[in-house]
């Protein structure tokens, strides 16, 4: 279990008046354990838990397919493993929670995860324990990052800014999206990636798609490459994408991608501790104004154990919730200036992965140059 961030739910159970957390999420797990259960993401109902006491004890609740996983990579915690088959997932654990004296607690759990039919279950076996939703402390805790979640984050931030990079310099006119692709995926698992997560090859029109995977389109002269991946090692990811063209840029290219430059350095001008996100997305708003480029209602999220997490530099700091929120030292930040729609064709977008330390930021994706679009030979 990692020690720093168990104390940091229980102080935050203290807040909330809370005498457990139950962590039900593959992201969730994996911050309170350094791993993820393999088949958890895939198939909902292979539940993985991590029960956590306001007295600091630890459990993990999981499923007999992943036995062996989790006793080899928590071998000191004790465990519960239900059978997939034959056992009431809910009623195991609620058997569990009993013997750790939680029969009539007051326990968090996350009731965005975990489906409406195994809530309503384990309610009704522990009828006299009171369950609330624990999402918003739990990415409340997940914003700051500790000093080994930002070591792998700026090591995942390389390699996928890497990957990229070196995947663009491999590829030349009339090799295809599924070149640019297969670079991709060799480079991602050699410089130490366990795997990644939604790759993105964008190229000619194809470009002005938010999200679109690798086509058999092949590269022409002046085509606008958009590309991007999130690298992931132990459930931790950290997003990159860059733009280049084929050969020479076309028609208003320079100008626009010099304009998502100055967007660059101004967001990371503004972004340090104790500054307002709504004041940098409208900042950044008037400056994609001024340069005569279409709005759009984010440019920065924070990032680590999901693709997208709080808080938002955007129109609202959570996705359905008025209000601010100001940066702290410790998040970690994807920051992305972009433009789907020049009205030329082609969209552009760099996005960079950056920490807020505590007197500005540092740029983590930092292996590429990016004040000039990349070029494919």
């Amino acid at each position: 279990m990692r020690v720093e961030i168990i104390a940091r739910e229980v102080a935050a159970m203290r807040d909330h008046g809370l005498d457990a957390i139950i962590s039900c999420s593959p992201e969730n797990f994996a911050y309170l354990t350094g791993f993820v259960v393999p088949s958890q993401p895939l198939i909902r109902h292979r539940h993985a838990m991590v029960i956590v006491t306001a007295d600091g004890k630890t459990a993990i609740f999981g499923v007999d397919m992943e036995a062996t996983t989790i006793k080899r990579r928590e071998p000191d915690t004790p465990s519960r493993i239900w059978a997939e088959f034959t056992d009431s997932a809910m009623a195991v654990l609620a058997s569990q929670l009993k013997e750790l004296g939680l029969e009539t607690a007051r326990i968090g759990i996350e009731m965005d995860y975990l489906p409406a039919g195994d809530l309503a279950r384990l309610t009704r076996e522990l009828p006299a324990a009171t369950f609330s939703g624990n999402e918003a402390i739990l990415a409340r805790l997940r914003q700051i990052k500790t000093a080994n979640e930002v070591a792998l984050l700026r090591r995942l931030s390389r390699i996928a800014d890497q990957s990229i990079t070196d995947a663009l310099a491999a590829v030349k006119t009339g090799d295809s999206e599924m070149d640019i692709a297969a670079h991709m995926t060799r480079n991602i698992y050699t410089l130490g990636a366990e795997h990644f997560k939604l790759m993105i090859v964008a190229t000619g029109e194809r470009s002005q798609l938010p999200n679109v995977g690798p086509s058999e389109r092949k590269l022409a002269v002046e085509d606008v490459c958009r590309v991007e991946i999130f690298s992931v090692i132990s459930g931790y990811q950290a997003g990159v994408c860059r733009t280049a063209v084929v050969q020479r840029a076309p028609a208003h290219a320079e100008n626009i991608w010099q304009n998502l430059v100055e967007c660059k350095y101004l967001l990371m001008d503004m972004i340090k501790p104790g500054a307002s996100c709504r004041a940098i997305y409208d900042a950044f708003i008037r400056k994609l104004s001024e340069l005569n480029l279409p709005p759009i209602s984010f440019v920065g999220h924070g990032i680590g154990l999901h693709l997208h997490e709080d808080p938002y530099i955007g129109k609202t700091p959570e996705i359905g919730k008025s209000g601010d929120a100001q940066l702290e030292a410790g998040m970690v930040l994807g920051v992305e200036p972009l433009c789907y729609q020049t009205g030329y064709g082609y969209g552009m977008q760099n996005k960079d992965m950056m920490l807020v330390t505590d007197t500005g930021c540092e740029l983590l994706s930092d292996y590429a140059n990016t004040d000039r679009l990349l070029v494919v030979r």
